[in-house]
C-alpha cells in the first residue's frame, strides 16, 4: 500500500460493499481500521463487517491522526464527497491508497491518492491513474493509458494501449477498449462492451461493438 497518509489507521467513507472489500484487503496487511462514516449513520448498526460507524461525512475532521478513503462506488459520488471534505479543508494528503498485495505493477506507475486497486490487477509500462480512482478485481490496464480521477473500473475491464479515460467515467464488467480509444469525462460502458471508437462525454455505451444506447446499427 502506498500514499500520503498510508502510515495512519484509516477511516472509510462509505458503508458500503466497496467499504468491506476493502477491510478484507486491510486486514490482511495488518493495516489499523480507525472505523467508518456513513451519511446514513443514523440508520445502520453500530458496526459494518466488524467496524464502529463513528458518524457522518462531516466528522472526517474529528479523526486528524486517520487517512481518509473514500469507499463510495459511484465516482461522481465520490467526486461530491471529496469536494465536501476539500470545503472543509481536508486536503490531498490525508487520503490514503489501497493496492491489494496482488497487483501487479512492475513499472512502478503512479496510483493518484485516495484510489483502490483489488486483487489480481495488472497495470504495465508508463500508465497513469489519477486520484481517487477504483479499480476491481482483474482488470488490465496496458502501456501508455492515462485514467484520471474518479474513474471507476468494475471487475474484467480490459484497456489497450494509450487508452484515455476520462474523468469520472465507469466501465462496467468485462468492457474492452480498444488500444488508443478516449472513454469521454462521465461516460457509461456497460457491462462486456466492446469499445472500438471514441465515447463522447456523459453517454453511455453498450454492445458489441460498443454503440449509444438508443442508436440503432
Amino acid at each position: 500500500m502506498t500514499g500520503g497518509a498510508d502510515s495512519a489507521p484509516v477511516l472509510l467513507v462509505g458503508a458500503s460493499g466497496l467499504a468491506r472489500e476493502v477491510l478484507a484487503v486491510l486486514r490482511e496487511a495488518g493495516r489499523p481500521v480507525a472505523g467508518i462514516l456513513d451519511d446514513r449513520h443514523a440508520d445502520l448498526p453500530s458496526q459494518v463487517g466488524g467496524v464502529r460507524v463513528l458518524g457522518g461525512t462531516d466528522d472526517a475532521g474529528e479523526y486528524p491522526g486517520a487517512g481518509l478513503l473514500l469507499c463510495i462506488g459511484p465516482g461522481r459520488g465520490r467526486a461530491a464527497v471529496r469536494e465536501r471534505l476539500a470545503a472543509a479543508g481536508v486536503g490531498d494528503g490525508r487520503f490514503a491508497t489501497v493496492v491489494d498485495p496482488s497487483v501487479r505493477n512492475p513499472a512502478g506507475c503512479p496510483v493518484g491518492a485516495g484510489s483502490i486497486l483489488l486483487a489480481g490487477v495488472t497495470v504495465t509500462a508508463d500508465a497513469v491513474l489519477g486520484q481517487h480512482v477504483v479499480v476491481m478485481p482483474g482488470v488490465t490496464v496496458t502501456h501508455d493509458c492515462v485514467v484520471e480521477d474518479f474513474v471507476t473500473f468494475a471487475a474484467g475491464v480490459s484497456l489497450g494501449g494509450g487508452v484515455r479515460v476520462r474523468r469520472g467515467a465507469y466501465l462496467g464488467m468485462n468492457a474492452s477498449v480498444r488500444p488508443g480509444v478516449i472513454v469521454g469525462a462521465g461516460a457509461t460502458v456497460g457491462m462486456g462492451a466492446v469499445v472500438l471508437t471514441d465515447v463522447p462525454d456523459g453517454q453511455t455505451w453498450a454492445g458489441v461493438p460498443a454503440r449509444q444506447l438508443g442508436e440503432h446499427p
